[in-house]
């Protein structure tokens, strides 16, 4: 009888511990959308494309992409999942920059 009355208490826990599994999972995979939009956007293709191939299908991601001279930066934002109704999380950021891809046309040399 003692148990069932600590089982709320047991739950919680495991729910929190679940938690905050997706929110550092979020974090490493806006960092991994972030770095292949970059490259994506630094060689000419779409920044959000990169970034949507790099994250799992079930995590919803956007990305927006700043070319400025010789460097492209790309900024990831993750929307974080919660395993609780009611509490809402905010987005992971991350942000990488590349420098841009120059190839020589005719020779394909940089």
């Amino acid at each position: 009888m003692e148990y069932l009355g600590f089982l709320p208490v047991l739950i919680l826990v495991a729910m929190a511990g679940v938690q905050i599994g997706l929110i550092a999972y979020a974090g490493q995979q806006a960092g991994t959308a972030a770095r292949a939009g970059a490259r994506s956007a630094s060689l000419g293709e779409s920044a959000q494309e990169g970034c949507v191939q790099a994250v799992s299908d079930w995590l919803s991601v956007s990305c927006a992409s700043a070319p400025g001279g010789d460097e492209v930066t790309v900024t990831a934002t993750v929307d974080i999942p919660s395993v609780v109704p009611g509490w809402d999380f905010d987005t992971a950021r991350k942000t990488a920059t590349m420098p841009l891809d120059h190839t020589d046309e005719e020779s394909g040399q940089p």
